[in-house]
Formats: C-alpha cells, sequence, structure tokens
C-alpha cells in the first residue's frame, strides 16, 4: 500500500509522462499501478492532489486512459465515502452531555454518490438530469467545458435507461473531441454543443443518442456531423420532398417552344431544333426567333428580316411572305409601268404624232 510521499512521487511521474505525450501503454501501466497500490484517504488527496490530476486525465483524447481515470476516480471516492462514514458511525452526544437519539443514515455524512452508477436506470427517463443523478460534472477545472459536459450528459441520458457511469463517459468523450476539434471553448464551440444537445433532445431523433451510446457513431465523427446529418433518416425524407415541392412553386413558367425539323444546328448539323418568339424590337420590326438545339444545346437567335446573313439564320421564317411581298411590288411597279405607256401612246395617236 502506499504512502503519501510515494504516491505523491507517483503523480508527478504520471504528470510528467503526460506532458512529454508520452506512449499510452506507459500512462496506462503507471495509472494501473497506482489503481492497484494506493488506497488513499481523503488527507492524501488534498494534500498531494491526485485526485484533482486523475480527474483531468477523464477527458484525455486517449479512451482507454479516459476510461481507466474514470475508474481511480470512482473507486477513490468510495474509499473517501467509507471513510466518512467509518468517522461519523458511531453515536453522537448532546449539547448537555447526554446521549443522542440515532441520526438519521442521511444526516450522518454528506450523500453518497449514487450507488447504482453502473446498474441501468430505472427512473423517469424522461426528466433525467446530471442534478438529478447526482453526477459530478467538474471534470475540466473549466465551467464552461464542465456545464457543456453536463448538457451532453441531459442529452443523452433522455428517455434512456444506460447505467449513470456509461452516460457520462459518453459525454466526456464528445466534450473532449468537440474541444479539440473546434481547437478551444470560443463560439463555434458552443454553437455546436448547444446543437448537439438539441438534437439528442429531439423526440423523432431517438437513433441518434442510442448510435453515440453504443459506439456506432465515434465522438470525434458526432462533432463534425453537418445539421442535416444530424437529423433522422425520416426528417430527412421529409424535407428533401418539401425541398423539391417548393422548387417546382418557385419555378416561373417558361415560354413553350415549338420544335422545327426545317432549322439545323449549325455546330451539329441536327434538325431538332426548339424555337420561340418574342418581340425584342419595336412594334414595326419582325420578332426575334430564338432557337436551341435538343441535340446538342447550341443556342442562337434569328432576327427576321431580308438583311439577315444566311449564314447566322440558317432559316427564317418570314422569308416566303417577303418573296411575295417583293414579287408583288414588282408585279404593281411594272403594271403601273405599263399603263401609264399605253396612256401616253393613247395621247400621241390623238394627237396625230404617232
Amino acid at each position: 500500500m502506499m504512502d503519501e510521499r510515494e504516491l505523491a512521487q507517483r503523480i508527478k511521474a504520471l504528470s510528467k509522462s503526460v506532458a512529454q505525450n508520452e506512449a499510452p501503454d506507459s500512462i496506462l501501466a503507471l495509472m494501473n499501478t497506482i489503481k492497484n497500490d494506493a488506497k488513499p484517504t481523503e488527507e492524501m488527496l488534498r494534500s498531494t492532489k491526485a485526485g484533482i490530476f486523475i480527474g483531468k486525465l477523464r477527458s484525455n483524447p486517449n479512451k482507454d486512459i479516459g476510461k481507466l481515470a474514470n475508474e481511480i476516480v470512482m473507486k477513490w471516492r468510495k474509499l473517501v465515502d467509507a471513510e466518512k462514514a467509518a468517522k461519523g458511525g458511531g453515536g453522537h452526544r448532546a449539547k448537555n452531555g447526554s446521549p443522542s437519539t440515532p441520526a438519521p443514515a442521511a444526516a450522518a455524512s454528506p450523500a453518497p454518490p449514487p450507488s447504482g452508477a453502473n446498474k441501468p436506470y430505472e427512473g423517469d427517463t424522461e426528466k433525467r438530469h446530471f442534478k438529478a443523478d447526482k453526477v459530478d460534472i467538474n471534470r475540466t477545472g473549466s465551467s464552461v467545458r464542465d456545464n457543456c459536459i453536463g448538457m451532453i450528459y441531459n442529452g443523452l441520458a433522455y428517455k434512456r435507461t444506460d447505467s449513470i457511469e456509461d452516460v457520462l463517459v459518453r459525454a466526456v468523450e464528445v466534450e473532449s473531441a468537440a474541444h479539440k476539434h473546434f481547437k478551444g471553448d470560443g463560439n463555434d464551440y458552443r454553437q455546436k454543443m448547444r446543437s448537439l444537445f438539441i438534437n439528442l433532445k429531439n423526440k423523432t431523433n431517438r437513433q441518434l443518442g442510442r448510435r453515440v451510446m453504443s459506439g456506432e457513431l465515434a465522438a470525434e465523427r458526432f462533432v463534425t456531423m453537418t445539421e442535416k446529418e444530424l437529423l433522422s433518416e425520416e426528417q430527412r425524407i421529409k424535407d428533401e420532398a418539401l425541398e423539391k415541392e417548393n422548387l417546382k412553386k418557385s419555378q416561373a413558367p417558361m415560354p413553350e417552344k415549338s420544335i422545327s425539323d426545317a432549322l439545323k444546328c449549325g455546330k451539329c448539323g441536327q434538325k431538332k431544333v426548339s424555337y420561340s418568339q418574342a418581340q425584342t424590337r419595336s412594334a414595326d420590326e419582325p420578332m426575334t426567333t430564338f432557337c436551341e438545339c435538343t441535340v446538342c444545346g447550341n443556342r442562337w437567335k434569328v432576327s427576321c428580316c431580308p438583311s439577315c446573313p444566311r449564314s447566322r439564320a440558317n432559316f427564317c421564317l418570314l422569308m416566303p411572305a417577303a418573296v411575295l411581298l417583293v414579287g408583288f411590288y414588282l408585279w404593281l411597279h411594272i403594271v403601273s409601268a405599263f399603263r401609264s405607256l399605253l396612256l401616253e401612246k393613247r395621247r400621241l395617236h390623238g394627237l396625230g404624232l404617232f
């Protein structure tokens, strides 16, 4: 059994190993020695500060070190509680010197930690809280981080019968992973912890807490998941359906396009072209035809007027009408000239000059 001096030396050696980032195996070996050989009293823990140092190791990124540190703390806590119970077990004298009546068990010593820490929870799982479960969340020395541990504990314990110790170990792992990922306890860290808590308490997402507690979802992955990834499969399907419906409603109606095989794409040479017309210029100008090849996606526009380049237009929808109009104009011009010629001939004939 270790005395106070030897315990202080072991704690010093362990602190040095952790500070120098030595291999986890050597750290675990020192911790196992302390666990098996040390049976400290409350006074020894106060003088060596062994409990404070071992308590901080519970948030170590290495799961084995954190788990062993938690076991050591639980063992020492039971030893201290047993010591207090032994000191306060005898009868107490009243102020007047007469024997007092036996004090109630609750008043004999401070309330010990839950005796069923390793047993399945048997109370109202919907009202589970780290204060109601009498869980000590002071693990890191930082009030922000310790409160986040308690918050994650509440989320993981909600509507679950897992033992207090199992839930606490997972909560410490999640907090440690978040602190490491966000490199501190800044605003991003706090917002993420609140987000994780809200998702864990969501009644429609009970599978999330189960996956974390079972180890299926590692703490390192859990703290990096996006809001969409944290949703349940059912809620994700509903959101996707709603998003598609809103997308359809938000789409403006597109002008209807006709498909013609008379137009030829200048890029791929196919005659599968859709087109639509719009009045883009003044009212006395012809409409502009917008063409799109349904094969290669090539787009171009046609200004339907006689001066449009044939190489760009490919085909002009108003060309037949333009040809007829020009032909009619020429016919009128010829008829008018012929009529004028006849009238002039008659006039000269009447004057006897023809």
